[in-house]
């Protein structure tokens, strides 16, 4: 066995037992990845310091941020008034009001992560088709498949996005030029397939309208002032976002700030708003660098992307094709 091989060969066997337990669910992805990461440094497959450097803060910072801004809009009841509104201007009529429901939660999904908009949204979705009597289930299958499709077509809208953003440097403002346009055709596209398959299936009777638009969405806000403080926050967010490239900041540590800044403005505890991160994903990631980044350190992905120019010949549609 050549020496190249015998030297990830290790690390490569500790990531593909650790990604089965995380692809079969059988133990917690989170502690999958953390006991994988400690072993790979335990065995010297990877250093200590080098494990942590593989670590892209920028992720873990955007992650963050964004869920401590999307948690304190939250409290207000925005997401339920959002909910309400779009049901009432589909006025109760079952196929628009999932046509909009499923553009909302792409829309949200493009500027909140995608995993805290199913969150949030599959409970008031769970609301609004019970009281208009129609099936809740596709609903909820479509709002993942449309939350995923917007998510696609900006840098903070899913992991992925933020990780490649990260290590390519690519600016918020590129993502939405580049991927914005093809997840605006692909949304359109699948709005239209949906319609004319299964529009049918959500016929509402005339007295769940009635009651549907009887209802004050007003009443979903429970803390308006704190809603009226934490608006112009997320928007001094999002206009970060869009000028980042320009002022040569990361995105991760507007986030960040933006995080706090809306801890301060809103007097939210910062205890408490730290508490409702989802410390699971961002831990999971941390993990995840760490093997992937042992990976790297034992040259198995110069060893691939050498094998993989040598089949294609160096050509770069074949290549990026591959």
């Amino acid at each position: 066995m050549p020496d190249s091989v015998l030297t990830f060969l290790p690390s490569l066997i500790v990531f593909l037992i650790c990604y089965f337990f995380i692809a079969t669910e059988k133990i917690d992805k989170t502690i999958t990845a953390i006991l994988g990461g400690a072993l790979l440094i335990a065995t010297h497959q990877i250093g200590y310091n080098e494990a942590v450097e593989k670590i892209d803060l920028n992720v873990v910072f955007l992650l963050i941020g964004m869920m401590m801004c999307v948690n304190i809009l939250a409290s207000t009841g925005l997401f339920e008034w959002i909910a309400i509104v779009t049901a009432q201007i589909a006025k109760g009529n079952g196929p628009r009001l999932l046509m909009l429901m499923l553009f909302v939660t792409a829309f949200l999904s493009a500027f909140l992560d995608n995993v805290t908009t199913i969150i949030l949204i599959a409970p008031i979705t769970i609301l609004i088709t019970q009281l208009l009597e129609i099936p809740t289930t596709p609903f909820l299958i479509l709002e993942a498949v449309f939350s995923n499709i917007g998510g696609t077509g900006t840098l903070v809208g899913d992991p992925p996005n933020i990780i490649i953003g990260s290590q390519t440097h690519l600016s918020f403002n590129d993502f939405i030029v580049h991927l914005g346009p093809i997840a605006l055709i692909i949304l359109l596209v699948v709005s239209f397939i949906v319609k004319l398959r299964i529009g049918h299936l959500f016929d509402v009777s005339e007295d769940a309208k009635k009651n549907l638009m009887q209802a004050e969405p007003k009443l979903a806000i429970i803390h308006p002032g704190r809603l009226k403080k934490a608006l112009p926050c997320m928007g001094l967010v999002l206009l970060g976002f869009f000028v980042s490239h320009l002022l040569h900041i990361e995105t991760g540590i507007i986030a960040l700030a933006g995080g706090f800044l809306m801890c301060l403005v809103c007097k939210q505890d910062i205890h408490h708003a730290l508490a409702k991160v989802e410390w699971n994903t961002i831990l999971f990631f941390v993990g995840l660098f760490m093997l992937v980044g042992a990976l790297e350190e034992n040259g198995l992905f110069t060893l691939l992307g050498s094998g993989l120019l040598e089949l294609t010949d160096g050509k770069l549609l074949v290549t990026a094709l591959a």
